[in-house]
């Protein structure tokens, strides 16, 4: 393995946008793009986007960006991002009208509303929700095109995040109204670059997408399953922790369950991952290491970015094994990441470890 084999260069992060995010790459973005830039890609794959930060940032830089998600709610923030046309002024006057319209009482409101004079446990107050109610109606009233629905969504999305009970996720609520919460929500023009690339947004299985397409370099961040032995099986996942932000965009009042009223098809038996999966094939092997190993194999790329953390199931090492199978590791960074507030909580007294080492986050860029 060599490390860092080319120089740095220094160029200032362009600006993203996004939600509270436990998998936010927001301040490794620098790090990203620095390894990016230093081969000779043009066309680059965000292949688990997320917030899609990072292919904010790249659609910025000049390269051309294949953005995928399972999240419905990714490819919203991606068409928005990526795919928009209409400069800032052709969408003030429609979010202005959405702002002004009256609260009103609906699904939202029943499932996910709370009194800000009594006790939370409720993702937002009824003032909010009131509003979420009356203006997600509206969007669907005006039957603009899907770009410019994920433009109004998404600014919505990011507007109700700013007024939110949470520590950044919807799987438990605070018990006490956070200071935001008790603010108005409102909603503004995203920061919309013009559309100025052959931008593609994916709303695919990333084994399937891998199928399709040939990208020069593939950016792989996916969900990773805990390494900690004692971590309980039944958890959360991914799909779980944003399920509001899935049902804003369908606006499909699906049925809920569970003190949080998450969808039911977020639940753990149908929205599970398997890099996310805590369990062994029959050779004794993670299921979330063979998930790695396939992927980087099908992938058509002249070059793969992986990023993943420390406290992941798979290790550096078992990385690096899989890797160095497919081709040359030709740079590679372990870069000291504080744990954000999704890593650090607990679901049992013996998963606690105060000894517990720092949070890594790993970069490896392969040449295949």
């Amino acid at each position: 393995m060599t490390l860092s084999l080319f120089p740095d260069f220094v160029f200032e992060t362009p600006k993203t946008e996004g939600i509270k995010y436990a998998g936010s790459k927001l301040r490794l973005l620098p790090y990203i793009l620095q390894m990016i830039n230093k081969t000779p890609s043009r066309v680059v794959m965000d292949g688990f986007a997320g917030t899609t930060r990072v292919s904010q940032a790249l659609a910025k830089m000049g390269y051309t960006v294949l953005c995928n998600d399972k999240s419905v709610w990714s490819k919203v923030f991606g068409l928005c991002y990526l795919k928009n046309e209409h400069p800032k002024e052709y969408y003030e006057p429609i979010i202005q009208h959405l702002n002004a319209l009256p609260g009103e009482n609906g699904w939202f409101t029943e499932h996910y509303g709370g009194d800000g004079q009594k006790e939370a446990k409720r993702p937002w107050q009824i003032h909010n929700t009131q509003k979420l109610d009356a203006i997600r109606k509206e969007i669907d009233n005006l039957k603009l095109s899907e770009v410019e629905t994920a433009v109004l969504l998404t600014s919505l999305i990011l507007a109700m995040d700013e007024v939110d009970n949470t520590l950044g996720h919807y799987a438990a609520y605070l018990n006490r109204w956070s200071a935001r919460s008790y603010s108005s929500m409102r909603m503004r023009v995203p920061s919309l670059p013009t559309n100025t690339g052959n931008h593609q947004v994916y709303h695919q299985d990333i084994f399937d997408l891998t199928e399709q397409v040939a990208p020069d370099l593939a950016y792989y961040d996916p969900p990773y399953g805990s390494n900690n032995e004692k971590m309980p099986p039944s958890r959360v996942r991914y799909a779980a922790y944003y399920h509001l932000w899935t049902t804003i965009c369908l606006n499909d009042q699906p049925e809920v369950f569970g003190k949080a009223n998450r969808r039911v098809d977020s639940s753990d038996t149908i929205a599970s991952s398997t890099f996310e999966s805590f369990k062994k094939n029959q050779q004794g092997r993670f299921e979330a290491l063979e998930a790695i190993d396939k992927l980087i194999r099908q992938t058509r790329a002249h070059f793969i970015l992986l990023s993943y953390s420390s406290g992941g199931r798979a290790t550096a090492s078992e990385l690096q094994q899989i890797l160095c199978a497919a081709g040359e590791v030709i740079d590679f960074r372990k870069i000291n990441y504080r744990k954000n507030v999704m890593a650090s909580m607990r679901w049992t007294n013996e998963w606690l470890n105060e000894n517990e080492e720092e949070n890594f986050e790993y970069l490896f860029l392969l040449q295949k």
